[in-house]
């Protein structure tokens, strides 16, 4: 399984575009071949920063997702709101207690 994490941090007047364009998607997203898991977390300190958590079955699930036009609906929307740049990050399950 892979687990990817999505840090974004937005302008001011971007959030509220951003959570209408998440939950206008979140399902579909969460159904896309090999998703099985889809979260979205707000920052405890920044109101303008969020991030996704996502779980994938296989490396290849994600960059079938990232290559379709889900995804680049999707982030040609959302990217316009950012506030800096995005921080990505892919990581495998390693110890689990």
């Amino acid at each position: 399984m892979l687990i990817r994490i999505v840090r974004m941090h937005f302008t001011e007047a971007g959030v509220d575009e951003f959570l209408e364009i998440f939950n206008e998607n979140k399902e579909a997203i969460r159904n896309f071949p090999g998703c099985s898991h889809l979260q979205l977390l707000k920052d405890a300190e920044d109101s303008n920063c969020f991030t996704t958590l996502s779980h994938w079955d296989h490396e290849d699930n994600l960059e079938n997702y990232r290559k379709s036009a889900l995804f680049g609906s999707v982030w040609g929307r959302v990217k316009t709101l950012f506030s800096e740049r995005t921080q990505a990050y892919s990581l495998l399950k390693y110890i689990e207690l």
